[in-house]
């Protein structure tokens, strides 16, 4: 009946989130209490930011450390009841590894010839040179835009994927792109390994756009104008020529019919002037 699955995540070195299911055959009207503790602190403190969603229960406490620290004590987790009928749970989390930065903030975007700068917020609570940045672009719409992906790494001489760009602020310049085009970016960060020992990233950023997107409507309308435009105007030449024709080369009459017509009105006449 003790508390299963706890997990915890350790947000931008600056509170940490802890998350448990109740065990099996536990009453619904259990109350836990979390206490946590390290080496720094005289005595073991309550966590008291407690919620629970869908079953899950959370708890969150303030954990910061000086940012010249090297190395961090481990994290002593004590989750029991109120009423100590359930079996306490303890666990030590190395807080190295539940590290998860913060979403890269202000993104801006600026266009130079065939070249787009990005550029984004430095964070505050980390050490310098304990984040590297993930930059992922597509072209167009969603839909059918390509995707791309560009690892940035600060103070160092090379970036890794996509394409050859590093960085030693937080921003990364991407080239060869199309002047007619919308792009579209998104960043995201993650500790470095010989910082902290965690493979948590942070969420991706709002997305940023730049550039004109190129109106598919007016494609397909041009697709199917231009076409029924061309054949319709080559009926109306056609018949214009037609008319042309008739003017400049009016139809020669056949002579045989001019002579039948002449021979035919004479006998006309000798027949009346016969009968008379």
């Amino acid at each position: 009946t003790a508390a299963v699955d706890l997990s915890c995540v350790w947000h931008n070195l600056e509170y940490m989130a802890c998350a448990w299911r109740p065990g099996e055959n536990t009453s619904s009207d259990t109350n836990y209490t979390l206490f946590y503790w390290f080496d720094g602190l005289e005595n073991p403190k309550k966590c008291s930011n407690f919620s629970v969603d869908q079953g899950v229960f959370e708890c969150i406490f303030n954990l910061t450390f000086p940012k010249a620290t090297s190395a961090y004590p481990a994290i002593s987790i004590l989750i029991r009841d109120d009423s100590e009928e359930i079996r306490p749970v303890c666990a030590n989390k190395n807080p190295t590894t539940l590290v998860k930065p913060a979403t890269p903030r202000q993104l801006t975007l600026s266009k130079t010839n065939d070249k787009i700068d990005v550029k984004w917020s430095e964070s505050e609570t980390f050490p310098k040179s304990c984040l590297h940045y993930e930059i992922q672009h597509y072209n167009g719409d969603l839909d059918t835009g390509q995707i791309s992906t560009v690892t940035v790494h600060e103070n160092s001489c090379k970036s890794y994927k996509s394409f050859p760009s590093f960085s030693e602020t937080n921003s990364v310049s991407i080239d060869g792109i199309d002047v007619n085009s919308k792009y579209t970016f998104k960043v995201r960060a993650k500790p470095k390994p010989e910082c902290y020992n965690s493979d948590f990233h942070s969420d991706w950023s709002e997305e940023k756009s730049i550039g004109d997107k190129r109106n598919s409507t007016i494609y397909f309308v041009l697709i199917i104008t231009i076409p029924l435009i061309v054949a319709v105007s080559t009926i109306i030449l056609l018949v214009y020529l037609k008319r042309l024709k008739i003017l400049i080369l009016p139809p020669i009459p056949d002579p045989r019919e001019i002579l039948k017509r002449m021979f035919g009105e004479q006998n006309e006449d000798s027949q009346v002037g016969k009968k008379l």
